[in-house]
């Protein structure tokens, strides 16, 4: 039976051993070039995903993020703001386990960039 236009596959690997290895470095700049998204708020998720676990995703999470990346651009950010939970029909463990650190990591601040101490803080309301 065929999908729905707009519905990823499940293409994530099964779970065991082979879904907890590390990335290999080409695989994870492959996987961070199809991660580019046409919204920004996406890919402001995204990054901030990819700072901090960069290192150390594992072919589970990669496989689980290629799953996120067949939605649509809407889709993923009403996901992604908790505007919608993940369907049991295409989203599996892993997924849903990524989709939890991708908000996580998306809802805390960038880290603080270096500032002068001459130059005057400005609160922007």
């Amino acid at each position: 039976m065929a999908a729905l236009p707009g519905t990823p596959s499940p293409s994530a690997p099964p779970a065991g051993s082979a879904a907890a290895e590390p990335l290999g470095e080409r695989a994870l700049s492959k996987l961070k070039w199809r991660c580019r998204r046409g919204l920004l708020e996406n890919d402001l998720f995204i990054a901030r995903f990819f700072e901090r676990h960069e290192s150390r995703i594992t072919v589970g999470q990669a496989g689980a993020m290629e799953v996120l990346m067949d939605l649509s651009d809407n889709d993923l950010l009403d996901l992604l703001l908790r505007r919608k939970e993940p369907e049991p029909a295409w989203a599996g463990a892993e997924v849903v386990e990524l989709l939890q650190l991708m908000r996580a990591d998306g809802a805390q601040r960038p880290a603080a960039s270096t500032t002068s101490s001459s130059s005057p803080s400005r609160t922007i309301l």
